[in-house]
């Protein structure tokens, strides 16, 4: 997005300076590496870590294949258990075969899935967030690790949510500097009168987790959902790739629903197609809330504010831009003529 006059490029480079942090502040920003290609200050050049349960919707599909297709490296899985989908083993194993299938499809750079355990954290009796017990997940422990290992004060890491919100609570619990390495966007909850609200769909999964990762961490709610029906209709199964990957496809597009809030793909696509986000609005935690033991906190507008909420999407982009991956050969490592 370019900037039109001084007033929207001053507020262009303050939005982006407040969501990468300070340690972008103390030099000018390069419009070649520093400005977003799009709504939101992160985009496909970001590595991501996926956080979620069941994959029952496009949402691992997108991430596979924008880290094969000029998106978002795919840096980490972690696979986790929620009211939604209870079993781990089940969840894992819906992850692997869609790993092992990307990558017997030729695919690079898709990592293993790992499991994550760990409980809904507690909300201390002080409040305080830095007393907080830690469960000291895996998954936590991977976006440590991953973010100490690839995050740039320019280029945080993605950590994609699809269902609560435990792992990357635990991993600031684990380590402080995370807050500085990790940018959280996640398919949660819904808008709201004042703006948004951390409820169902995934935010009354882990409330004092909503609750840590608003005060302390840069994040984004996409609660703007859309058919996913309409990314892969029916007539183009026919077209798609004669791969592994391609019967999986075939495989779960009959069982992908229509019902907007089950489709976690949002989350992935925020960041890795940039024209998917077409609007969006600084937020922050409302002050005059008090912890809710049964949901999240409501998102305010806030000039400034560390977090975003997603207001308008085009729904259309994701299946204009899923059926030019799948028709790509380049995407699974085949040269073009």
């Amino acid at each position: 997005m370019s900037c039109f006059g001084a007033t929207r490029c001053t507020w262009w480079r303050a939005a982006v300076l407040a969501l990468l942090g300070p340690a972008c502040q103390s030099r000018t920003l390069d419009a070649g590496k520093d400005v977003p290609h799009g709504v939101l200050p992160v985009d496909e050049r970001n590595p991501v870590i996926l956080s979620n349960d069941g994959t029952g919707n496009w949402y691992g599909l997108y991430a596979v294949l924008f880290s094969n297709a000029g998106g978002p490296p795919l840096a980490g899985i972690a696979v986790n258990a929620s009211s939604y989908a209870t079993n781990l083993d089940d969840n894992l194993a819906v992850w692997d075969e869609l790993v092992a299938a990307a990558q017997a499809s030729g695919m690079r750079g898709i990592p293993d899935p790992i499991g994550s355990l760990g409980p809904p954290l507690v909300r201390p009796a002080s409040g305080d967030i830095d007393e907080t017990p830690a469960n000291g997940s895996d998954g936590a422990r991977l976006i440590v690790d991953v973010s100490a290992r690839l995050a740039t004060p320019i280029r945080p890491v993605v950590v994609v949510a699809g269902g609560r919100l435990t792992d990357v609570a635990d991993a600031y619990l684990l380590d402080h500097a995370v807050a500085d390495r990790v940018v959280v966007t996640a398919a949660l909850g819904s808008s709201s009168p004042s703006g948004g609200v951390m409820g169902a769909p995934n935010g009354e999964l882990d409330p004092w987790a909503d609750w840590i990762v608003t005060q302390r961490l840069r994040y984004v709610q996409v609660s703007t959902y859309y058919d996913a029906t309409l990314d892969l209709p029916s007539s183009e199964l026919t077209n798609l790739p004669k791969n592994p990957l391609g019967e999986l496809v075939g495989r779960l597009q009959p069982n992908i629903t229509s019902v907007p809030t089950e489709n976690d793909q949002v989350a992935i696509l925020a960041v890795g197609l940039p024209d998917f986000v077409v609007a969006a609005e600084q937020v922050e935690r409302d002050p005059a809330l008090t912890f809710d033991p049964n949901m999240g906190p409501e998102l305010v507008p806030a000039s400034g504010g560390r977090a975003w909420l997603v207001t308008e999407i085009d729904q259309n982009a994701p299946g204009v831009r899923l059926q030019q991956m799948l028709h790509d050969p380049s995407t699974f490592g085949e040269k073009t003529q």
